[in-house]
C-alpha cells in the first residue's frame, strides 16, 4: 500500500486521489459483477465499489470472501458522490486482509435486531456499530466542549479524590471501601473538595467519575458516571444560573457545529437542538408546584404534588415538556436539599439552589447551589444531619479562614449526552455502563 493513509472522516480532503484506510468490514453487498463493501475505521463509514473487471482477480475474490468485522487495509481512489452517506465513495484498487472472521464463528452482532440484554452482554462489540460509535464521539465532543468552556473563562482544573473519609449526603448512597484500617467511600461528588480549591484559586472545576449506590433501575441512573463540577468564589445563585446556562448552550452549539453527521447517524432531530440558546426559562419551586398541581387537575399527572416534596421523574418529565429549552427551577425547600446549601435570606425555609431540567423528558442534567457561608450555621446543619463532625473539620475550616459567599453546580455527562443525542436510556452514553445488575463486561 503506497498511497497516503487517511481516516474516513478526513477523506473529503483527498477527492480524486488514491488513499489507504485501515479498518474493518461493516457490511458487504453484491450485485452481479459489482461488490459494495462498507468499511469503518472508528471515525466513520464509507462505501467501497469493486467492479470485477477493474481490479486484480485475487482482490475481487478477497473482497467477496470478507466477513463482517474482518480487519482490512484498503487502497482506493476517493470519488465524490452526493448520493453516498458522507458524500464520498472509494473505488477500491487493492486490499490486504489482516484477520478474517471465520464463517463458523461469525460476529455475534448482525445487522438484524437484538435484545438489549444481549447487546449489553456484548457491549465490547456493540460499540463498533455506527450508531453506538456516533454516540461515543458526541460524548467526547461534549467533554471537550466542557473543558474548553471553563478553560477559556479562566477556570483552573482541580481534581478531587475518589476515595473520601465520609459520606457527604448519607451512607445509603455510597459504596464503602476498605481503606487499610479505615472505612472509606467512593466519592458521590467532588464538590466539597473543590470548594477548598476555589478558596485558593477563585474559579475552579473538576471532571471525574462519581458513584451512587442507590438501588435505582430507572433509565436515567448509572451507579458510575462522570460529572463536571465548577465552583466559584464570591458567586451568587444568579451567577451560577448564568454560568450553567452558558455552558449548556455552548456544548449544544459545539455538537451541532462539529458532530452534526453523528447526530444524523443517531437519528437526532437537530432542529430541536438549534433552539437551545440563552436565555433559558427560570421558575421558582413554588411556580413549579403550581404547574404540577394544574397538570394533575387536567389529568396529565396521576398523583397530586404537594408543596415540600422533592421532584420525582414524572414531575420532572411533565415540567420539562412545557418548555422547548432547559428549564431552571430554583429555591427548593431546604428540607429536601443537602445540608451545605445557603438559605434564602428572604425565606430561610428555602435553599438558594437550582436544578436544570432538559426538555424531551431527559430529567435533571444540572444541580447546584450557593454554599453555606456561615461557620456556625454549617456546624449546626452537620449536627442536625447526624454527620461525623470530625470528618468535616477541614470543610468547616473553609468558613473559619476567610469564608466568602460561593457556589457551584454539577452536570452529569451521561444525562447531557442522552439529551443531546435523544436517547431513551443513559446506558448507551458511556462505553461500559454500570447499573444495578450489570458489572459485565
Amino acid at each position: 500500500m503506497t498511497s497516503p493513509v487517511t481516516t474516513i472522516s478526513e477523506i473529503g480532503k483527498h477527492e480524486g486521489q488514491s488513499v489507504t484506510i485501515r479498518g474493518w468490514l461493516y457490511n458487504l453487498r453484491e450485485s452481479g459483477k459489482l461488490l459494495f463493501p462498507i468499511f469503518r475505521d472508528g471515525s466513520g463509514t464509507i462505501q467501497g465499489v469493486v467492479p470485477k473487471n477493474a481490479v486484480a482477480p485475487e482482490v475481487f475474490e478477497d473482497v467477496k470472501a470478507l466477513t463482517q468485522e474482518s480487519s482490512v487495509i484498503v487502497e482506493g481512489k476517493v470519488r465524490a458522490d452526493k448520493r453516498a452517506p458522507g458524500g464520498y465513495e472509494l473505488d477500491v484498487s487493492n486490499l490486504q486482509v489482516l484477520q478474517r472472521v471465520p464463517d463458523d464463528q461469525p460476529f455475534p452482532i448482525s445487522l438484524k435486531e437484538h435484545g438489549v440484554d444481549f447487546l449489553m452482554d456484548h457491549r465490547h462489540l456493540w460499540i463498533r456499530t455506527p450508531r453506538q460509535a456516533a454516540i461515543l464521539r458526541v460524548r467526547a465532543e461534549i467533554i471537550k466542549a466542557c473543558r474548553d468552556f471553563f478553560d477559556d473563562r479562566g477556570f483552573t482544573l482541580t481534581d478531587p479524590p475518589i476515595l473520601t473519609p465520609a459520606a457527604c449526603e448519607g451512607t445509603s448512597t455510597l459504596f464503602p471501601v476498605d481503606y487499610f484500617d479505615e472505612q472509606a467511600y467512593l466519592t458521590q461528588s467532588g464538590q466539597l473538595y473543590i470548594e477548598a480549591t476555589a478558596m485558593a484559586l477563585g474559579k475552579v472545576y473538576s471532571f471525574g467519575p462519581t458513584f451512587r449506590a442507590e438501588k435505582s433501575k430507572t433509565r436515567r441512573h448509572l451507579t458510575e458516571f462522570w460529572m463536571v463540577e465548577p465552583e466559584v468564589a464570591y458567586a451568587t445563585l444568579d451567577d451560577l444560573m448564568d454560568l450553567a446556562e452558558g455552558l449548556i448552550s455552548f456544548l449544544v452549539q459545539r455538537c451541532l457545529e462539529k458532530r452534526r453527521a453523528d447526530l444524523q447517524t443517531i437519528g437526532r432531530d437537530a432542529a430541536k437542538l438549534e433552539k437551545i440558546t440563552a436565555p433559558f426559562p427560570r421558575i421558582t419551586y413554588d411556580e413549579a408546584v403550581k404547574m404540577l398541581q394544574e397538570g394533575h387537575a387536567k389529568g396529565a399527572l396521576e398523583t397530586k404534588f404537594e408543596w415540600g416534596g422533592d421532584l420525582g421523574s414524572p414531575d420532572e418529565t411533565y415540567l420539562s415538556a412545557q418548555f422547548e429549552k432547559p428549564v431552571m427551577i430554583h429555591r427548593y425547600p431546604a428540607q429536601v436539599k443537602a445540608f451545605y446549601m445557603e438559605p434564602d435570606p428572604q425565606r430561610p425555609d428555602l435553599a438558594l439552589c437550582v436544578d436544570i431540567l432538559a426538555p424531551e423528558g431527559c430529567g435533571e442534567i444540572v444541580g447546584g447551589s450557593q454554599r453555606m457561608a456561615s461557620y456556625d450555621l454549617l456546624l449546626k446543619r452537620i449536627r442536625e444531619h447526624g454527620l461525623p463532625e470530625e470528618s468535616f473539620k477541614w470543610y468547616l475550616d473553609l468558613r473559619k479562614y476567610g469564608g466568602v459567599p460561593h457556589g457551584g453546580f454539577g452536570m452529569g455527562v451521561e444525562r447531557a449526552v442522552a439529551w443531546v443525542c435523544g436517547l431513551e436510556h443513559v446506558r448507551e452514553t458511556i462505553p461500559f455502563a454500570r447499573t444495578l445488575h450489570r458489572l459485565y463486561p
